[in-house]
């Protein structure tokens, strides 16, 4: 696997929310519902379009964009709101990163567990 997998996101343009059932679709209800509403407010208080990506490592990484005729759109309220998401949500986005490295890409992550 050579590529970023988008697990979720949201678009303030067309205000949508997308998830990723096909590839993600086994994760937990209550943990769909986190992310849908984390999407979500995000764009409604920054605009833009917003996603929730797997790197190849199995890191998270959250990306935000606006369309280039977008005036309302602060990016750096959007790179404050990412920095405040990755302090306040650091045990979901671990938790997504360790889900993905085991049932994705199939890593022993029984060391990563055992300093808990």
């Amino acid at each position: 696997m050579s590529e970023r997998s988008v697990l979720c996101g949201a678009n303030a343009y067309e205000q949508k929310y997308y998830f990723n059932k096909e590839q993600f679709g086994n994760l937990p209800e209550s943990i769909q519902e986190e992310l849908h509403i984390l999407c979500v407010l995000f764009t409604e208080e920054v605009g833009g379009i917003f996603t929730i990506v797997f790197e190849e490592d199995g890191g998270v990484s959250m990306d935000t964009m606006a369309a280039d005729e977008d005036y309302l759109y602060d990016e750096v309220s959007a790179g404050l709101l990412v920095g405040q998401i990755r302090q306040k949500r650091k045990e979901l986005l671990e938790s997504l990163s360790l889900y993905y490295r085991s049932f994705v890409l199939h890593e022993d992550i029984s060391k990563d567990l055992e300093g808990e």
